[in-house]
């Protein structure tokens, strides 16, 4: 009988894996075209996978909450859409180890590995790793339980190749662990609290996207010693050139012109100028981004996050950044972001003044090493210099907060960057056009 084969489908450039969040088909169940078979989450995004033909379906090949490789098939359809087929499949897999006995084969491989084996299986650990992970484990050594200390970056804490091959790179030996430096120990171990609770306290569980903000900020204040500078801006000349030509830059374009999109060119063009700022560490290694694209953290309708990227910002003129940000902002509290739009980010904006905070200190969204925050626009009595002498007069002010990655941004780095921002947005021409 014709059969079909499902593949985890390639969801973007970037994308190598996805999770299989809901089976909404099971075994045995008729499917028509585009029926979504699953549902899948890489990283924050959720998608469907539909069926692209007609059928029944003969198997799952895994279960709800396995990751799995792009490319790799997760479930057959009969296209006959004969469901007694699935038995007949049944009875010849139980027969199969029957056939394929070879016991000289079977004791020889596992016994140089049986020790570590042992011990890997006495020991109860709940953590996911990829095949390739346990491969290379398996090569230097490493057993489950020294895998579970190495820090991962991936998606819910995961281990990745890269994570194991720093780890392996600066991996602490029995003879040289009093020569390490400081940057090669390992990152200490740590418990949080107990929690008591009360009477009429609600306890539920994080939803998926909230589990991996949580991880990921942690792991961020572990990687990275953060420090936050701030500088206040006067920015009276944008609100003014704002209220005089967002009406009709409305009407001629259908889009919202907020201060967002303003602040967001400006980082962007100042980030050529300082390069170090657009980056990332790995390891002893400073990485260089060639290309500045911008993320914006986004406030979801459930009250989760989300960084959609603006990719090649700084060749963007302003309509441009105001047409992506828009888009991918709109999209985002859909739900309908591709995965691709929301990875290879290489400097983060946030804006705190959305919910009239005057500032904050964001987490750096590893793995780069800085993130602007903008604070909300107050109108407050300031000492204006001018020919005839000092003046106090009503301006528009606003703080501008830039934490930033103390491994590779220090002090005078990060003031400057700031100092060239606060130059540049108070600097506005008042006669500009979009």
């Amino acid at each position: 009988m014709a059969t079909f084969d499902i593949v985890m489908p390639k969801l973007g450039e970037s994308i190598i894996e996805a999770t299989i969040t809901k089976w909404l088909k099971a075994a045995g169940d008729q499917v028509n075209e585009d029926d979504a078979l699953a549902e899948i989450a890489t990283d924050k995004v959720d998608s469907e996978i539909p069926s692209p033909v007609e059928g029944v379906v003969k198997e799952l090949f895994f279960k709800e909450g396995d990751i799995v490789p792009v490319g790799k098939v997760i479930a057959v359809i009969d296209l006959g859409g004969e469901a007694a087929t699935q038995e007949i499949k049944e009875e010849e897999k139980d027969a199969e180890p029957v056939k394929e006995e070879k016991p000289a084969e079977k004791e020889a491989k596992p016994a140089p590995a049986a020790p570590a084996k042992e011990s890997d299986e006495a020991y109860a650990g709940d953590r996911f790793y990829s095949p390739l992970v346990k491969n290379i484990a398996e090569k230097e050594n490493i057993s489950l339980q020294e895998l579970d200390k190495v820090p991962g970056s991936g998606k819910d804490g995961r281990l990745t190749k890269q994570d194991l091959l720093d780890y392996l790179q600066n991996r602490p030996s029995e003879e040289a662990a009093p020569e390490k430096s400081v940057a090669a120990k390992a990152v200490p171990s740590f418990e949080a609290p107990k929690v008591t609770t009360e009477s009429g306290d609600e306890i539920y569980e994080m939803d998926r996207m909230r589990k991996l903000i949580a991880d990921h900020m942690v792991m961020s204040k572990q990687v990275s010693p953060h420090v936050t500078s701030f500088i206040d801006v006067d920015v009276t000349a944008i609100v003014n050139w704002r209220e005089k030509n967002k009406d009709a830059f409305f009407d001629r374009e259908k889009e919202k012109l907020t201060y967002t999109h303003i602040f967001i060119e400006a980082a962007a063009q100042i980030l050529k100028e300082f390069p170090r700022v657009n980056a990332s560490v790995d390891g002893m290694n400073i990485i260089h981004r060639k290309k500045i694209n911008i993320g914006m953290a986004t406030a979801l309708p459930n009250g989760n996050l989300i960084v959609p990227v603006i990719r090649n910002a700084d060749q963007k003129n302003l309509l441009g950044i105001i047409k992506d940000v828009n888009d991918l902002a709109n999209r985002a509290r859909k739900n309908s972001l591709l995965p691709d739009e929301i990875q290879g980010g290489t400097f983060t904006v946030t804006n705190f003044g959305t919910f009239d905070s005057l500032t904050g200190t964001p987490i750096i969204n590893q793995p780069q090493v800085a993130i602007l925050g903008i604070g909300a626009i107050r109108k407050k009595p300031v000492v204006i210099e001018t020919t005839q002498g000092d003046v106090i007069g009503i301006r528009h002010i606003m703080i501008l907060s830039l934490a930033y990655d103390h491994r590779m941004v220090d002090g005078a780095l990060g003031g400057m960057y700031l100092k060239r921002m606060k130059e540049m947005l108070e600097d506005w021409d008042s006669d500009r056009k979009i």
